[in-house]
């Protein structure tokens, strides 16, 4: 495997000194190393992967050197646009060398949301007339360096490392700061569903949230029609659960949130806020301030007033809590609003270990929920 320290120490010594992206579980060790030995200013957890495209896009302008740009194959697509119309050759022209995780690799078992976009997560570098190199335990971590960072710079365009499963060493982030709620996000998850009814429909985000939704439901012996899960899209949690609502207009539609999700594409809560036709809405962010399911990276989470800009955005209610009593009078407060309903919960970090997954495939949770729909 590929020592972190080595590999960061690599990207140093060949002048690379500002690093930016969205983490991923396949990067989570050497992100983690990123995290403890960068200073803040010279490391920046963007919202999003595009976010962080225009990030190394400046940076050079202002420096004249690389940056690095992390982010796991899923959110490439975010890329897609600053990369073709800003950094590629065609255009300015801007040398940055992108850490890709390759989830969903063809051959390698992964979650059915990593699928396709791991089988073309090749053709896409390639449509896009990217350089790339795969790279695992075994690279040859300067060969690769040498060749990627002097591609990058003569050529004057992005350079893409494809990173396997397993490549990097373990590293545990060191840095790592503890809050202290009563609650974690699955304690939170079983608050919610408990004060719902039989007809409330509920969209959960991606990662450990819908999980932790799906695991409760069989707790219970309940099925699990009622709700579905976003297992990727990160971000559009939201957007999917607006669509609903605004079908099913007599039955409250429940977005289960998280930080993370809802920093990713934030514009989403204004136009979520200023329907004023949709009295049915109800967003309800789990605050953990983390990456959770790809790392435990930190977002800015817990140092920005959610409520504050969801009021600001239209929603007719807009609070927070993070007691239990407290949470279930809130939720029960936003369950009898009429009107764009915004409620955050600040919770814990962390999952317990034997979480598990949906047993269902995506085709037969939409099945499934469709028909509970009608």
């Amino acid at each position: 495997m590929i020592n972190t320290s080595k590999f960061y120490t690599g990207l140093t010594s060949r002048g690379i000194s500002f690093f930016t992206g969205v983490p991923d579980s396949l990067l989570k060790d050497i992100c983690a190393y990123i995290s403890d030995n960068v200073p803040e200013e010279r490391h920046i957890i963007s919202a999003n992967e595009g976010a962080s495209i225009g990030l190394a896009v400046g940076n050079y302008l202002a420096s004249g050197n690389l940056s690095l740009v992390y982010m796991q194959n899923s959110g490439f697509g975010n890329t897609v646009n600053p990369l073709l119309s800003i950094a590629d050759d065609d255009v300015y022209g801007i040398p940055m060398l992108l850490l890709i995780g390759w989830r969903g690799e063809p051959g390698i078992k992964d979650e059915p949301q990593h699928v396709k976009q791991g089988k073309v997560s090749e053709e896409l570098l390639i449509a896009m007339k990217i350089p790339y190199q795969i790279i695992d335990a075994n690279s040859d971590i300067d060969v690769v360096l040498d060749e990627a960072i002097n591609t990058a710079m003569s050529e004057m365009k992005p350079y893409a490392l494809l990173v396997r499963k397993n490549t990097f060493e373990k590293y545990k982030l060191q840095n790592d700061q503890a809050s202290s709620f009563p609650l974690d996000r699955e304690g939170a998850v079983k608050l919610i569903i408990d004060q719902l009814n039989e007809k409330d429909i509920v969209v959960s985000t991606t990662g450990k949230t819908s999980r932790e939704v799906f695991e409760y439901r069989e707790e219970l012996n309940q099925s699990h029609e009622k709700d579905f899960l976003t297992v990727g899209a990160m971000g559009h949690t939201s957007s999917i659960a607006m669509g609903v609502a605004i079908e099913k207009k007599d039955r409250n539609v429940f977005c289960l949130d998280g930080d993370g999700s809802v920093l990713m594409h934030m514009g989403s809560l204004a136009i979520n806020g200023l329907r004023k036709d949709l009295q049915n809405f109800k967003h309800i962010v789990i605050n953990n301030g983390a990456h959770d399911s790809v790392g435990g990276q930190p977002t800015v989470g817990f140092e920005i007033d959610f409520p504050k800009i969801a009021e600001s955005c239209g929603y007719t209610l807009a609070d927070t809590a993070s007691e239990v009593d407290e949470i279930i009078v809130k939720l029960n407060k936003m369950i009898n609003h009429k009107g764009r309903a915004f409620l955050e919960l600040k919770v814990n970090k962390g999952a317990r270990e034997n979480l598990g997954r949906p047993t269902t495939t995506p085709k037969e949770n939409k099945k499934a929920f469709k028909q509970f729909l009608k």
